[in-house]
């Protein structure tokens, strides 16, 4: 799986306290209760379903007992009604047993809708979406439920997400088990930091996220844990470069590194000071680096370095000096 197109994302993200937060005050503050705010996840879901996957007749639909599975029932009762075959499994017996979850379970079965206890497999699908586990999870899943994750990874159709591929924190992006692996992951209110850290980049597919129409001054209530850093954001931070300034005024890096067998550690490191807009890179390395460095990069000046007294001229030229790219444990190191 791709790591997620930050480009397309909303500015802020949110931890779990805060998303959670941001669902009570959408009740408390602007009287939607939890059942309409579940509607709403259920018809952003299926719509996305509709334009996404607009020939997918066969879905599975993996449900928990939580919220996350509420989402799910509604999304599988508003796909069966476009009359797509929706089959909708739970790990185990167990169904809601109260709150909004358990309205959308009732829905569900009261439209004739049934369940499946999950058995050893899933096949035979165009879609499956992931409505297992939601933004509360931080153990790893256990029994019924891994095996259920295990069986989304290993059948061949792709996987949609409901805010979260069950088994990844959504603080963290952590996987303390097994977890999800998604072709799409629909975030519903915020976008959760955590599908963009840790093991999430890898397992999230394309991260799109739904406000579910939420008044813009319910966000402004409550501060988010982490900022998007997204390629429009670093044009500010780049100074600009006058039409008549030379490779002097811009810094000279010094990169020191690359024993015997580590010399692409500290051509990429140098390489890198260079793109980044370092006016003079400067490589300080073994003899049989210099020639191969050159011939792929001649805009670095790479001299050859025996000892520490080989380093004290280049020393006093640098205004910055990075120690480390392949330096290796050697005496020469």
């Amino acid at each position: 799986m791709s790591k997620p197109n930050t480009t397309a994302l909303p500015e802020l993200a949110y931890n779990v306290a805060q998303s959670r937060e941001l669902d009570r005050l959408a009740g408390a503050s602007f009287e939607l209760p939890g059942d309409e705010l579940m509607a709403r996840a259920g018809r952003a879901a299926a719509a996305l379903v509709r334009q996404r996957y607009p020939l997918a007749q066969r879905i599975a639909v993996v449900c928990g007992t939580g919220n996350n599975g509420g989402d799910g029932y509604v999304v599988a009762r508003l796909l069966a009604e476009a009359r797509r075959d929706v089959y909708l499994y739970a790990p185990d017996q167990a169904l809601p047993a109260h709150g909004e979850a358990a309205h959308a379970c009732a829905a569900w079965r009261e439209g004739g809708g049934q369940m499946s206890i999950f058995s050893g497999e899933l096949a035979g699908f165009d879609l499956v979406i992931d409505a297992l586990f939601g933004i509360g999870l931080t153990r790893p899943p256990l029994g019924a439920h891994a095996s259920l994750i295990e069986a989304m990874n290993a059948q061949t159709a792709p996987v949609l997400a409901l805010d979260v591929p069950s088994g990844v924190d959504a603080d963290t992006g952590s996987c303390p088990g097994v977890a999800v692996c998604a072709e799409v992951t629909l975030s519903f209110i915020g976008l959760k930091q955590g599908l963009l850290t840790g093991e999430a980049p890898g397992l999230v597919g394309e991260v799109i996220v739904d406000d579910l129409d939420l008044p813009k001054v319910l966000f402004a209530c409550v501060p988010a844990a982490a900022r998007v850093l997204r390629p429009q954001d670093l044009g500010p931070w780049l100074p600009r470069r006058k039409r008549s300034a030379h490779k002097g005024h811009y810094g000279h890096v010094l990169v020191v590194g690359g024993d015997e067998g580590y010399g692409g550690a500290v051509r990429l490191a140098s390489e890198a000071a260079a793109r980044i807009g370092a006016g003079l890179v400067s490589v300080a390395t073994r003899a049989a680096h210099v020639q191969p460095i050159l011939s792929a990069r001649p805009e670095l000046m790479v001299r050859a370095v025996a000892g520490p007294g080989d380093l004290e001229s280049m020393l006093d030229k640098a205004t910055v000096i990075v120690v480390g790219p392949g330096l290796g444990q050697s005496a020469w190191s």
